[in-house]
C-alpha cells in the first residue's frame, strides 16, 4: 500500500485543461475545477491489488456485513417515512390535579361537581357514580356495540351540560399541534379547539375502534387530554389511513402533569382494556380558521361598513369593478401570484375583502401597473434575460436585452441618436419614451392586458390615498431600478 501524499492545487492552466475534458498526467490523482467559493476535493486512488487470492476474504466480509447494512437501510427508510408525515403529537400539561374540577348535570337536572385526583380502588366519589350512570355506550359506524353489556366504554351525552376548569387555550397545546402536524400553514391560518366529549373506560372495559366517519364536523385534528384518574393499562391506540399505529399510555411525566395526545382527522383511535381503575379523558375538536377564502374566516365586517358598501355595489351592477389595496406586503410579484396575498390581508384590505364575501361576491386579487392588469394565474414576468446584463436574474428585467435586435418589436421602437448639440431635456424625454415602449411591449408579451380591454372599472376616491406598492427589479442603462406594481381587488357585481 502506497503512502498517502498531500497534493498541491492545480495551476490555472491545469484546471482549465481538466475542465475541457483532458486527462491529467498523474494516473493516481484527479483534481476537479470548481467554483472558488467551494473547496476543491483532492482524491488519491490506491493501487489495485494484484493478488487474486486476497479478494475472497473481502467477499466474505461483504456477505457477512450485508445483513446488518440491509437492516440499517430498512430502519432508516422507516424512520424517514415517519419523519416525513407525522400523524400524532403528544406532550404533558403542568397542572395541579387538585385545581381540576368537572361540573356536569345529570338526567334529573341536578348539577354535580367532581374533584380530582381520583383513585377508584381507594375511594370512589359519589359524583363519579352519577356521571357513569348518565353516560352512553360508544358506537361504531352509528351502531351501538353490545348495548346491553355493562362493560362497554362510555361517553357523556353531548346534550347534557358539561364544563371543566381545564382549558387547553391556557396552555400552548394548539401551537405545539400546529408545529408538529401542520408545519406548512401560511400566516393568517389558526387552529381553534372546541370541547368534543368526555369518555370513560371502566375496569375490565375497552373502547372499540372509532373510525373517522363518526367525526364529520369539519375538524382537522383531535386532541385527547387524559384526566388524573388512576388506572392501569388502557393504552390509547391511534392508526393513520395506512394502518400505521402508535400507542400512548396517558401517564404524566410528573405527579403534577397530565398527558395530551393529538392526531389528524383521518385517523381512527381505540383504547385497550383497562385492567385496574378507571380511565377518563376529554377530547377536543381542532378546526382551522383563517382570513382566507378556503375555510371559515375569523373576521366579520361591521354593519356600518356593510351599509356603506351597499350603495357602491348597487350603483355598479353589471360591471366588473376593482379597488386598490392600500397596505404593503413585501412580496415579489415576479415570483408569486397576487392571490397568495389573501391569507396575509390586513387592515382595510382584509375588511373590504370579507365585506365582498359577505355579499356573496367572488373577489380576486390581480397585479396591475401602468394601466395594465395581469390575469389571476400570471406573475409579473416582463423579460428575464440573463444573456447581456449581469444584473438580470429571476424577477429582474433588463432593458438592454429584453428584445433581440432582429425582432419586429425591436424595430417598431424607434431609436434616434443623441446629438451633442441637441437639447438634453429632449434627449432625456426621448430615452424615457423608448424605455416606456419597451416596458409596454414586454408587459403585453407577459400576458397583461389594458384595463380598458379587460372592461374593469376602478373605484377610487377623488383624492386617491396610499396604494400597495410591490417592487419588481429591473436593469436600465446599467443601473438597477424597480418597477412599481399595485394590487387590484377585482369582483363582478351581478
Amino acid at each position: 500500500m502506497l503512502p498517502l501524499s498531500i497534493l498541491s492545487s492545480p495551476t490555472p492552466s491545469a484546471a482549465s485543461r481538466l475542465s475541457d475534458g483532458s486527462r491529467h498526467s498523474d494516473s493516481h490523482s484527479v483534481a476537479f475545477s470548481r467554483n472558488r467559493s467551494v473547496p476543491e476535493f483532492e482524491i488519491e486512488r490506491l493501487p489495485k491489488q494484484s493478488n487474486g487470492g486476497s479478494k475472497r476474504p473481502a467477499v466474505r466480509r461483504m456477505q457477512s456485513d450485508y445483513g446488518a447494512e440491509n437492516s440499517l437501510r430498512v430502519s432508516i427508510s422507516r424512520m424517514v417515512a415517519a419523519k416525513a408525515r407525522p400523524f400524532t403529537a403528544s406532550g404533558h400539561i403542568p397542572l395541579d390535579p387538585t385545581a381540576l374540577v368537572l361540573f356536569f348535570r345529570s338526567k334529573g337536572g341536578i348539577t354535580h361537581s367532581l374533584d380530582f385526583p381520583i383513585d377508584v380502588d381507594y375511594d370512589t366519589p359519589p359524583a363519579l357514580d352519577v356521571l357513569v350512570a348518565a353516560c352512553r355506550p360508544h358506537t361504531t359506524a352509528g351502531i351501538n356495540v353490545y348495548p346491553d353489556r355493562a362493560s362497554d366504554s362510555l361517553f357523556y351525552p353531548p346534550n347534557l351540560p358539561l364544563t371543566a376548569t381545564l382549558e387547553i387555550a391556557n396552555h400552548p397545546i394548539l401551537e405545539a399541534v400546529r408545529n408538529a402536524l401542520f408545519p406548512n400553514l401560511p400566516v393568517g391560518h389558526y387552529l381553534v379547539a372546541v370541547r368534543d366529549r368526555l369518555e370513560i373506560v371502566l375496569h375490565g372495559c375497552r373502547m372499540p375502534a372509532q373510525p373517522r366517519t363518526l367525526r364529520n364536523d369539519g375538524r382537522v385534528a383531535t386532541v385527547c387530554v387524559t384526566l388524573p384518574v388512576h388506572y392501569c393499562d388502557g393504552a390509547l391506540v391511534v392508526r393513520d389511513a395506512g394502518g400505521i399505529e402508535e400507542k400512548f399510555f396517558g401517564v404524566g411525566g410528573k405527579p403534577d402533569e397530565v398527558e395530551w395526545t393529538a392526531f389528524l382527522a383521518d385517523c381512527e383511535y381505540e383504547v385497550e382494556t383497562v385492567t385496574q381503575g378507571c380511565r377518563m379523558s376529554i377530547s377536543f375538536a381542532v378546526h382551522l380558521k383563517t382570513y382566507g377564502p378556503s375555510v371559515d374566516p375569523l373576521i366579520t365586517p361591521s354593519e356600518r361598513f356593510l351599509d356603506l358598501l351597499s350603495p357602491v355595489l348597487s350603483l355598479s351592477r353589471g360591471r366588473k369593478v376593482a379597488f386598490y389595496l392600500t397596505q404593503d406586503y413585501n412580496i415579489n410579484p415576479a415570483e408569486s401570484l397576487a392571490e397568495s396575498l389573501v391569507p396575509h390581508l390586513k387592515g382595510g384590505d382584509s375588511l373590504l375583502y370579507h365585506a365582498l364575501k359577505a355579499y356573496k361576491l367572488t373577489p380576486e386579487l390581480h397585479w396591475a401597473a401602468g394601466g395594465y392588469i395581469w390575469p389571476i394565474d400570471r406573475t409579473v414576468e416582463c423579460g428575464n434575460d440573463t444573456n447581456d446584463s449581469p444584473t438580470s436574474a429571476a424577477g429582474i428585467m433588463s432593458f438592454s436585452s429584453v428584445l433581440p435586435f432582429n425582432s419586429p418589436s425591436r424595430r417598431s421602437a424607434p431609436m434616434r441618436p443623441m446629438s451633442y448639440y441637441g437639447d438634453p431635456e429632449e434627449d432625456e424625454a426621448e430615452l424615457t419614451r423608448i424605455q416606456t415602449d419597451i416596458i409596454r411591449q414586454r408587459v403585453e408579451e407577459s400576458g397583461a392586458v389594458p384595463l380598458s380591454e379587460a372592461e374593469i372599472f376602478i373605484l377610487s376616491d377623488w383624492a386617491p390615498g396610499p396604494l400597495a406598492k410591490e417592487k419588481v427589479y429591473l436593469a436600465s442603462n446599467g443601473e438597477l431600478e424597480r418597477l412599481i406594481v399595485n394590487v387590484l381587488l377585482v369582483t363582478y357585481v351581478p
